[in-house]
């Protein structure tokens, strides 16, 4: 089955070719157009076969969605970049939409009353889902024969407890505004716990077998995964993190918005809400400015000036103190957070970083697990130090809990769920 994925943003929009096999997948094609309605669009574009890649990239006015997806349609059946004779090749189209809100708990093929529901979201997650809708009406209008499933960021966290996601705000908010904790990056948690359990019940299955001598091991019920309790840690240029019991979320950082939870690339992450309303007095911003300051300059960028944790360890390096600070903010704030999950969930088997920052900055992970031996989290400096585009273990011999490195593939992930879809 051949699955194109979209992730249609403001002014971007970014894809990837798939060939789902029964146990097995190969990515054909990818590529991403950037600068959408802007005077000199760019689109780059990779055709991918084995571990060998060829790319092309073109620049020209780009000035909607609709020609970038018959840009990138094009570059699918190009004579020398493309990778399928006709579009007609592909059986189905996963669409990712940030905000399902509390309508969907899983992922579905895409009709009116879908497409109702994600516009009735749009006050929820007004920079994403228009787009994100953009992108599904589109797709309809040049691929009609080909079904489009939606699949959503927010689903992963619909088993939260009520407990969990409820703000302490007067009820009604809820109930007519629905104000509440939806927690986002469902595709990428989801796909990183699933394989973090896969590893981590493979390695209890070898260390039985090596320890076949010891008859009470031996007798012993090997674990499953979902068993298995996980706290998942997406960090990237946002970041999110969840509490995984058996199998299902029962809490995340982020909240009603993508903006709550720890500190980010630009955005404020968790802050005593009365802020807004004594800089709103002091300050000659409106509420506009106000938010736009809380997303795209704040965070790290708002400590030291710079986003990119690169620049930020080189200039940390060389003794810039507010570098120095940003990286203590950001790993003490993960830190508390694993703290915290650590009582939500009672005991746990393992901890997974993903995204860029969990899955290549080893300093941040070694400053994060650092001083949690008390609960039994203990890093491998050697294993950390190493550079992988696997999956692997970082923890030390005498951890209790498991350390893990996973990359994420929201779009492998996406099309599973497409794939899930089709077989219902």
């Amino acid at each position: 089955m051949i699955v194109l994925i979209i992730n249609a943003g403001s002014s971007s929009l970014k894809y990837q070719l798939l060939n789902m096999q029964n146990s097995t997948h190969d990515v054909m094609a990818s590529g991403v157009v950037e600068r959408i309605g802007e005077p000199q669009g760019k689109l780059t574009h990779k055709k991918i076969s084995g571990k060998d890649s060829t790319k092309l990239i073109r620049e020209q006015e780009i000035q909607d969605h609709r020609i970038a997806m018959h840009l990138a349609a094009s570059m699918l059946t190009d004579k020398e970049a493309g990778v399928i004779s006709t579009i007609n090749e592909i059986d189905a189209i996963g669409h990712r939409v940030v905000q399902g809100g509390e309508k969907f708990n899983s992922s579905i093929l895409i009709n009116e009353s879908v497409k109702q529901a994600i516009r009735d979201n749009n006050p929820l997650a007004p920079l994403h889902n228009p787009p994100n809708l953009m992108g599904i009406e589109v797709a309809e209008a040049l691929f009609p024969s080909i079904p489009n499933i939606a699949v959503f960021d927010t689903e992963f966290h619909q088993t939260i407890p009520q407990k969990a996601f409820m703000y302490a705000l007067p009820y009604e908010f809820y109930e007519k505004f629905r104000v509440r904790r939806y927690g986002f990056h469902g595709t990428s948690h989801k796909f990183v716990s699933n394989s973090a359990s896969e590893l981590i019940v493979r390695k209890e299955a070898e260390e039985r077998r090596a320890t076949a001598r010891d008859r009470a091991h031996q007798e012993s019920s090997p674990r499953s995964k979902e068993e298995l309790n996980l706290i998942t840690l997406h960090l990237g240029n946002g970041c999110s993190i969840c509490a995984i019991e058996r199998g299902r979320c029962v809490d995340t950082s982020m909240g009603m918005t993508p903006l709550a939870g720890v500190m980010m690339g630009t955005r404020t992450g968790d802050i005593d809400p009365a802020i807004q309303k004594y800089l709103l007095e002091y300050t000659n911003m409106n509420a506009q400015e106000l938010d736009n300051t809380f997303n795209k300059r704040s965070g790290l960028k708002g400590i030291c000036g710079m986003n990119d944790m690169r620049d930020i360890h080189a200039a940390a390096d060389s003794g810039d103190q507010r570098a120095i600070l940003a990286l203590e903010m950001f790993s003490y704030q993960v830190k508390k957070y694993i703290g915290a999950y650590f009582a939500v969930l009672g005991h746990v088997d393992g901890i997974i970083f993903t995204a860029g920052i969990g899955e290549n900055d080893n300093v941040i992970r070694e400053m994060i697990c650092s001083n949690l031996s008390g609960l039994g989290i203990e890093i491998d400096h050697a294993r950390n130090s190493e550079t992988s585009s696997e999956p692997r273990p970082i923890h030390s011999d005498r951890s209790a809990v498991d350390i893990w490195v996973v990359p994420t593939d929201e779009e492998l992930q996406i099309a599973r769920e497409v794939v899930n879809v089709l077989k219902q």
